[in-house]
């Protein structure tokens, strides 16, 4: 060996990886500093900047409710935003993204009730804008808390400038749209069955309901016959229901004419109340033995009683001594089933949706008949009974009876009522029911239905266009795209076969519902007017309706002060977040409307997408939005709902604090986020996992790029196999689009973590190695190489900029340390020329023959016949012509990573090695003759042919000349 070779390290002449991009992340750590580098480099504000001028692209955020810490749903909804917004703006977008709060509602309210108890305080001696501004900086306090734990997720938008439904101009804005509504005269006062929370003493949307199994009182009771078609006199029609406190209520009895009825004569009873032997009843023929056996009775049956005989029968009140001596008619109604009860409905149109319906459509008849039909108050807002309720109200012995207590316990009202239908020999039978009930989803508490004065808005009134506020909805719906498509039907059948939209609430902390009205429910409509209060509003926000003065400053010297009177109701919560598209997009020179995508939970349907289609189409006709995204609930890892009480709450937070925003994000990008999720400590550790695999990839890269100096070789001077990995990056480039463009997230990061896995460290990267570590300067090869690997570091970083924007800012930086951020950059522009099919295709090929060869060594290894790969050289018998041919003029020994290989063109040996999924393809297994090279390790018969280094291949000897001769 010569003086030159015996003092040669051959380790310091290797091209080996060098990187400062660590390979233990530190997310936690480095998370933070990061946030604080946009922020001080004004990363947003740059943004904005270089995309001036672009097409613009709108995800118009939902607004959270500006109360408590985060929770994993906010974080699942803000890191789908995120990724959208990122994926938009770096495709060529201006992709703004505007974070919002909803500020308004009854939550708040309780916290600072809550506060005056504490300090012994009560709400109702506060003057009530003293209360709304405890509100607003309650609310305001959380927005800064909230708008922290969205940055150090990565959310990137303006939070300098986020959208408030407490804004001033906001609020302006929300009391316009009402006034349009009203303009237009879609807003009525109409006197309605809504739920009722007793609790909260406000009217509840069906968005605000949640419902949850109770036990509940169920009472049949008798309304005797007054009037009927001969041979009926006498008898009684018998009704069940599991609210015994309507009872008061009632105004009819609901039947359906595709039910067969009968008439039935009790023989024989066994109880203390109730029916006696020889009295007749009129059932549902199908459920009058099961109502038998309940008042432990036997029936005997009569005859067949018909629809045409229901239909002229007048009953009397069960309580009519105690004051209802009003008649109680049959009315046919399509709801009405024998799947349960008597066949026959109690129809308290006070306390029913359905019985206000088959009410109110059968007035004109009911008039006709000399009935009464004005609906009664039977409930006040404490749920006390009324004077509406003879017998129960305040009037009655003992006082007014209650439905329900403050705290959401059931009252006296039910035993009172059946107490009653005792006395009056009404009472049919009684028992107990475990049904599903409807709870305020705030509270937690049942809500009732009662009749009250209320403002809502017509779904059904004709536009003065042909269209109702149905139709325009439903035709917008048709218009909208949906992911999942589902989502579209769901929406569709909320519309549908909803009700009127009660707009009004009755607490303090809203906007308000800034109209006058008189006694009739006449709404004034006054340009004049309308004006001086939203000017007033965008100077002094909503504050200036409660202010004292405020009717006679809006009403001035032009109308009655008598007749007119102010309203003093707030609007629903969802009717203000309904408006947010009108001053976040329409008023915004950064926004456009209508907005590209609204994306929310699966809740939302009947939420915020519902009230922003139904506010959008009252107001201009369509929807605010082209499409809708839906995301599911986020569950334990047993897929159980997260909850304190089971100990299985997942916190943001806390994932952050341990693994870091990037891992949460991957768990993101890695679920089929339109259904429910499941996450907790193993599947955090599995996305923590992939993500350290995706890291070293990219630390790989890192590390070898250190070696490239720019060169780009001409795409035609390139060896196939960095064609071919060009061509899979070309396809990649469809992919990634693609899914971004379907939000597709988990096809985007399955198949890029595929690629880096599969494709890059366990085949092109392999592979390569040898020549990137050991290949001389001038090698074309390993030039090509590198030229490759830094197109692929761009593609991959970039692409995955939006899933796991910390991390590729770090990898970003650490390849271009000059560079301000990777979220600058757009998505490289992938060359035609890369994509070929027909290369692909002969790789197929190459790559099927490879696993066979990779099985053997595999065999030869686990039998500890060789150590490594470069110990074999494998001889490869192949008898599929198009097999052979792929490999014509193929380094096939690199490509397998042995230090040599024979192909033949025959059958091969009996006992050779053989997959069954790889026909005609024989290993016979040899050992690579010859010496190992000292600084490659590759097994060959010219090392030593260079006398100058003795133990080194002749490729490793020349590459040791020419980086000699460099230095």
């Amino acid at each position: 060996m010569s003086d030159t070779a015996e003092k040669l390290d051959y380790s310091s002449t290797l091209y080996l990886p060098q990187t400062d991009f660590p390979m233990r992340a530190g997310l936690p750590q480095k998370e933070p500093e990061t946030v604080k580098r946009w922020q001080e480099m004004g990363l947003y504000k740059k943004l904005r900047a270089s995309a001036a001028g672009r097409e613009k692209f709108v995800l118009h955020d939902g607004p959270p409710y500006a109360n408590g810490n985060i929770h994993i749903g906010h974080a699942l909804n803000k890191i789908l935003k995120d990724v959208i917004t990122r994926s938009f703006q770096m495709r060529g977008y201006d992709a703004n993204y505007v974070p919002g709060w909803d500020c308004h509602g009854l939550p708040i309210e309780w916290k600072i009730e809550e506060a005056y108890r504490a300090r012994g305080k009560n709400k109702d001696e506060v003057p009530v804008n003293e209360f709304r501004k405890e509100c607003r900086d309650f609310a305001a306090g959380w927005i800064k808390v909230q708008s922290e734990e969205f940055k150090r997720l990565g959310i990137e938008g303006d939070f300098e400038n986020p959208y408030t439904t407490m804004n001033f101009h906001a609020e302006a804005r929300i009391a316009g749209e009402l006034l349009k509504i009203a303009r237009s005269g879609q807003l009525y006062r109409g006197s309605k069955p809504i739920m009722w929370s007793v609790v909260e003493r406000t009217a509840l949307a069906e968005a605000e309901v949640e419902y949850h199994d109770v036990e509940s009182d169920m009472i049949w009771v008798k309304f005797p016959v007054k009037d009927a078609a001969p041979g009926l006199s006498g008898v009684s029609v018998v009704i069940w229901t599991t609210t015994p406190w309507t009872i008061p209520g009632n105004r009819a009895i609901a039947f359906s004419s595709r039910v067969e009825y009968g008439l039935f004569e009790v023989e024989s009873a066994q109880n203390d109340f109730g029916p006696q032997p020889g009295e007749k009843l009129i059932f549902a023929k199908k459920l009058a033995d099961e109502a038998a056996a309940k008042a432990k009775l036997t029936f005997k049956f009569v005859r067949d009683v018909t629809s045409e005989e229901l239909a002229a029968i007048t009953c009397a009140h069960p309580l009519a001594s105690l004051g209802y001596t009003f008649p109680v008619p049959l009315l046919d109604g399509d709801h009405v089933t024998d799947d349960a009860g008597t066949g026959f409905v109690h129809t308290a149109p006070s306390h029913g949706r359905e019985d206000f319906d088959a009410w109110t459509n059968s007035v004109r008849t009911l008039e006709a008949r000399g009935i009464d039909t004005k609906i009664p108050f039977p409930v006040d807002d404490a749920g006390f009974y009324t004077e509406d309720a003879p017998g129960f109200g305040p009037s009655a012995e003992g006082g007014a009876a209650r439905v329900m207590d403050d705290n959401g316990k059931k009252g006296d009202a039910n035993e009172r009522v059946i107490k009653a239908l005792i006395a009056e020999n009404n009472l049919f039978a009684r028992g107990r029911l475990k049904h599903s009930y409807p709870h305020s989803w705030r509270s937690k508490k049942p809500v009732i239905f009662r009749n009250t004065p209320q403002w809502f808005v017509y779904m059904d009134k004709e536009l003065g266009d042909g269209t109702t506020l149905r139709s325009r909805s439903l035709d917008a719906i048709d218009q909208t795209r949906f992911v999942p498509a589902s989502g579209q039907n769901r929406l569709r059948a909320m519309i549908e076969g909803r009700p009127d939209w009660v707009l009004s609430r009755q607490r303090s902390w809203g906007v308000p519902i800034a109209v006058f009205a008189d006694e009739k429910g006449e709404v004034l409509v006054d340009e004049a007017v309308n004006a001086r209060i939203l000017e007033a509003f965008e100077a002094e926000g909503a504050d200036a309706w409660f202010a004292e003065g405020a009717k006679e400053r809006f009403l001035g010297n032009d109308h009655d002060h008598a007749r007119w009177q102010q309203v003093m109701d707030i609007l629903d919560v969802w009717f203000d977040s309904g408006c947010t598209h009108t001053f976040t997009l329409e008023d915004r020179p950064d926004m456009k409307w209508p907005a590209d995508v609204y994306l929310e939970g699966s809740d939302q349907h009947r939420g915020w997408f519902h009230s922003s289609l139904l506010e959008s189409c009252a107001t201009r006709g369509r929807a605010p939005y082209n499409a809708v995204v839906t995301h599911g609930f986020t569950m334990d890892e047993q897929g159980r709902k997260q909850s304190k009480s089971l100990g299985n709450v997942v916190a943001p937070q806390e994932v952050m604090s341990q693994s870091g925003a990037d891992i949460l994000r991957l768990w993101v990008m890695t679920t089929d986020y339109w259904e429910d999720q499941r996450l907790g400590k193993a599947i955090i550790q599995t996305n923590v996992d992939a993500y350290r695999k995706l890291r070293n990839t990219i630390r790989w890269m890192l590390g070898t790029l250190a070696h490239y100096e720019g060169e780009e070789i001409a795409y035609d001077d390139l060896p196939e196999l960095e064609k071919l990995v060009l061509h899979r990056l070309s396809e990649l480039d469809g992919v990634v689009r693609e899914g971004y463009d379907g939000f597709e997230f988990k096809k985007i990061t399955r198949a890029l973590i595929d690629f880096a896995n599969v494709e890059l460290s366990a085949f092109y990267f392999d592979i390569r190695k040898d020549t990137l570590y050991c290949d001389a300067p001038s090698s074309l090869k390993r030039r090509a190489a590198l030229s490759v690997i830094a197109k692929l570091f761009d593609c991959l970083v970039s692409w995955l900029a939006p899933m796991l924007p910390f991390t590729t800012e770090e990898a970003w930086l650490s390849r271009y340390p000059d560079a301000e951020s990777v979220h600058l950059v757009q998505f490289p522009e992938i060359p035609a020329e890369w994509k070929n099919d027909a290369l692909e295709a002969k790789w197929e090929k190459i790559r099927k023959v490879r696993t066979v060869v990779t099985g053997a060594l595999e065999v030869e290894r686990r039998e500890k016949r060789i150590g490594s790969s470069l110990e074999a050289a494998p001889v490869v018998h192949i008898a599929d012509a198009d097999l052979l041919a792929a490999l014509k003029g193929q380094d096939f020994a690199e490509i397998c990573i042995t230090s040599a290989i024979s192909v033949v063109g025959d059958e091969g040996p009996a006992d050779g090695f053989r997959l069954p999924e790889v026909a005609k393809v024989v290993v016979e297994q040899k050992l690579a003759e010859g010496a190992k090279c000292a600084r490659s390790w590759r097994i060959t018969t010219d090392v030593g042919s260079d006398p100058d280094y003795p133990d080194v291949s002749a490729r490793d000897a020349a590459a040791l000349r020419e980086l000699a001769a460099l230095s």
